[in-house]
């Protein structure tokens, strides 16, 4: 339930509320929101999606009957989702990774404010 939590309900950029109760314009910084939000949601339906996939192939494997052409294609619908769930999870990994090491937070997009 979580995740389905996260997925529909990103954060809202539709005017800036700074705490002290004053809305100002959304401004390129608030660009940071939307990235957040758009690259979080695509790493979940990535996953969604793979997962599915694999249950496909394990449903077409099951009720191939011995059929060389199903099988044949369910093999690859099962080896698809499983080289892309270990692709998500290994991108997910490699930024944890680079985080941890450089101690910069890569998963953050961060539009620095212009100075004047």
């Amino acid at each position: 339930m979580n995740l389905i939590s996260k997925i529909f309900s990103p954060v809202s950029i539709f005017a800036a509320n700074w705490g002290d109760g004053t809305n100002d314009v959304a401004t390129i910084q608030d660009f940071n929101i939307v990235f957040e939000n758009i690259a979080q949601t695509i790493v979940y339906f990535a996953g969604i999606i793979f997962f599915v996939m694999f249950i496909r192939g394990g449903f077409t494997y099951l009720t191939s009957g011995g059929d060389p052409k199903k099988t044949a294609k369910a093999t690859s619908t099962l080896t698809l989702s499983i080289v892309g769930l270990v692709g998500v999870i290994i991108s997910f990994l490699i930024i944890k990774f680079i985080s941890n090491f450089t101690g910069i937070d890569v998963s953050k997009f961060n539009i620095p404010p212009a100075t004047p």
